[in-house]
């Protein structure tokens, strides 16, 4: 769930809607189209919001032209009550939108809830939806149908300074292996930085090492997923990633309970030589002391020449299963995904398209984006579409594995099978 800096408390408010909300609600489909009258649309309020409002604004204007007697009312929900509103459309669906915006990992969730309106078929017939990425449309489905459109995607890549690297002589790493001696070079020649500053807190920047080792989160689908972190291939990336938390590196005292935005501002901050970081990080690092002496590069995998596989967060546009007016919300929902209205978005907000021919042409304009379309081209990897993440990422129960480890409380095998045992147990009570 994008992997911007706000993206970890919007994904939070929405576990927490997740974990919350009850399996049953009064939340059954309308049996009404009406063809016109008012939308209701929920979307994100972003930190500087303006630049998407005006676009959305644009969007709103066309689709109520093309549309006579019909309204759009969108109204952005801020964060800190945004697990209250959902949970209470979900139970009363009066008071819930016809369009909502959501975390990409809350799908499952937000399916089991009953709150999510199947549109296989229209994604189905929709031009445009044959150039979406195959992971951003894996995070709309659910036991193969579909509930959105991918509205925007997030990854992360490698952050490092050119300064440093020029002034030590060093070449940019190809391997995880030569990450991992670069960073403690580094160290050792300038203790005043972390070599590559990591986090115990920051799940998605540790799961690249775990990915590019061969192992998984879990395997299954639908309502059958296993826990595969306690894994061979599993291990050797949580060995690979917890190593890192040393003197030599990143001291455990002061990296094992960081998260990701902790990790990007001490790199923004010049105290650090490299991290991992979004696409979604670039306007903080831009504003902080290393302005004009970093570069990004793919993370790079286990052989030479690979790219790690990187988590592809990001967010939704749904129709709420509630809606009495499918077709029109269906329509808006596309409206608000499309590659149009993606690029706008990339221009206003830096957001990243989920259509790979738009995200080529952005990258083409923007050179800094380059190595995130890179790492997406390269495959990226998604949660298990289970209502059951929601608890496993809430309940922190990765990183508490990590944590385990860098404190030397577990060693890996230990503390990955209890990981995987939290996650068998949440997998068997999301039925």
């Amino acid at each position: 769930m994008k992997l911007s800096p706000r993206l970890p408390a919007l994904l939070l408010a929405a576990l927490v809607v997740t974990a919350c909300a009850p399996q049953t609600s009064d939340n059954a489909s309308s049996d009404k189209d009406e063809k016109a009258g008012t939308l209701r649309v929920w979307l994100f309020q972003e930190v500087g919001n303006k630049p998407k409002e005006k676009v959305v604004d644009s969007v709103v204007a066309a689709f109520e032209k093309a549309h006579k007697g019909t309204e759009v009312d969108v109204e952005y929900i801020p964060i800190d009550t945004r697990a209250q509103r959902v949970k209470a459309a979900f139970n009363d669906p009066k008071s819930a939108p016809d369009v909502m915006e959501y975390g990409n990992t809350d799908t499952a969730g937000y399916v089991k809830d009953g709150g999510l309106l199947d549109v296989t078929k229209e994604f189905g017939d929709w031009s445009e939806a044959k150039d979406t990425d195959p992971t951003a449309k894996q995070s709309v489905t659910v036991d193969g149908k579909l509930y959105g459109a991918p509205f925007y995607v997030g990854v992360r890549a490698l952050y490092y300074r050119t300064d440093v690297f020029d002034e030590l002589g060093l070449d940019v790493p190809k391997t995880m292996a030569e990450l991992a001696s670069t960073a403690r070079e580094i160290r050792a020649a300038r203790p005043d930085l972390y070599g590559l500053v990591v986090g115990g807190a920051y799940t998605y920047g540790a799961m690249p090492f775990v990915w590019a080792n061969g192992g998984e989160l879990a395997t299954g689908k639908g309502g059958s997923y296993a826990s595969a972190i306690d894994s061979a291939a599993a291990r050797k990336g949580i060995k690979a990633y917890t190593s890192l938390f040393s003197d030599d590196n990143c001291p455990a005292a002061k990296c094992a309970g960081m998260g990701g935005n902790d990790t990007i501002t001490a790199f923004a901050a010049g105290k650090a030589a490299m991290a991992i970081g979004g696409d979604f990080s670039h306007t903080a690092v831009e504003a902080g002391k290393v302005k004009g002496k970093y570069a990004v590069v793919p993370l790079p995998g286990v052989t030479s020449g690979s790219i790690a596989p990187a988590f592809a967060g990001g967010n939704n546009i749904g129709v709420l299963k509630s809606t009495s007016h499918r077709t029109l919300a269906v329509e808006l929902m596309e409206q608000l995904a499309s590659k149009k209205t993606q690029t706008e978005f990339f221009d206003a907000m830096g957001f990243l398209p989920t259509f790979a021919d738009v995200r080529q042409q952005v990258a083409a304009k923007e050179p800094f984006v380059k190595p995130f379309v890179q790492t997406l081209a390269s495959g990226t990897k998604f949660v298990p579409a289970s209502p059951a993440w929601s608890q496993i990422d809430s309940s922190l129960v990765l990183p508490t594995m990590f944590q385990e480890v860098i404190s030397g409380k577990k060693d890996v095998a230990a503390a990955s099978k209890d990981a995987a045992t939290k996650m068998n147990d949440a997998f068997s009570s999301a039925g």
